[in-house]
């Protein structure tokens, strides 16, 4: 537990990385945002605004859990730490981060709902779709998403440690194949009506769990990708 916790302890030598930047989006965003819908309000505009800033964190973990990796996995092994352990205290850092954020969103989600949307009667943090649920699955369903995408990026760091550069070919070819598979499948058998029908009936607490799923899938993927990858 000591070396997890070293591990974790030296991923914030930059704390900028995993709590800086991710404040400094989404306060951008949140500020930006505030600023088009007072200007909307000025000009007459009515009815409820909404505002899609507040993934704009999210997509940056896809970067970060790159970063997580390439930055100081080298390091690590120069230190003489396993790659177990640095995949746990890695791991275990960001999962802090995103809980914290997530019940951030979740109590500013109920401060932007009591203050009639920040007086402008806009929807941020609150979004309909997600707030309608418990506060449970409201913070669950950032959580998951947040770990999913990090762990995304970590999973492709992971190859590119692994396999370098064939390996990203390789990697982002196949995937590309599979995408285009896909389409294709759905266009020839006409799916795509059934399959909006069905994503239409997703809601936050079924994404919640198949993202949550997806996560440990590419969570393991990672692990046993890096346990054979070399600084």
């Amino acid at each position: 537990m000591n070396r997890i916790m070293k591990v974790a302890r030296m991923q914030l030598i930059n704390k900028a990385t995993f709590i800086g930047i991710p404040l400094l989006i989404l306060v951008s965003a949140f500020l930006f945002t505030m600023t088009i819908w007072w200007l909307v309000r000025r000009s007459g505009g009515e009815g409820v605004l909404y505002g899609g800033g507040a993934q704009a964190p999210m997509w940056y973990f896809l970067a970060l859990g790159i970063q997580a990796l390439t930055m100081t996995f080298p390091f690590s092994m120069a230190m003489s730490i396993s790659r177990r352990t640095f995949y746990l205290g890695t791991l275990a850092l960001f999962s802090v981060c995103a809980l914290a954020l997530s019940v951030f969103y979740y109590l500013m989600g109920l401060v932007e709902t009591a203050t009639g949307g920040w007086g402008l009667d806009g929807r941020f943090f609150a979004l309909q779709w997600i707030a309608d649920n418990s506060g449970f699955i409201q913070i669950m369903f950032y959580f998951v998403l947040m770990v999913l995408l990090f762990m995304i990026g970590f999973f492709v760091a992971t190859i590119y440690m692994r396999w370098r550069q064939t390996g990203m070919v390789v990697f982002f070819t196949l995937l590309g194949l599979l995408v285009l598979g896909i389409i294709a499948l759905f266009t020839f058998t006409s799916f795509w009506d059934q399959f909006w029908s069905w994503a239409l009936t997703w809601t936050a607490g079924s994404v919640t769990l198949w993202g949550g799923l997806v996560a440990v899938l590419v969570a393991a993927g990672s692990y046993l990708t890096l346990r054979k990858a070399t600084a």
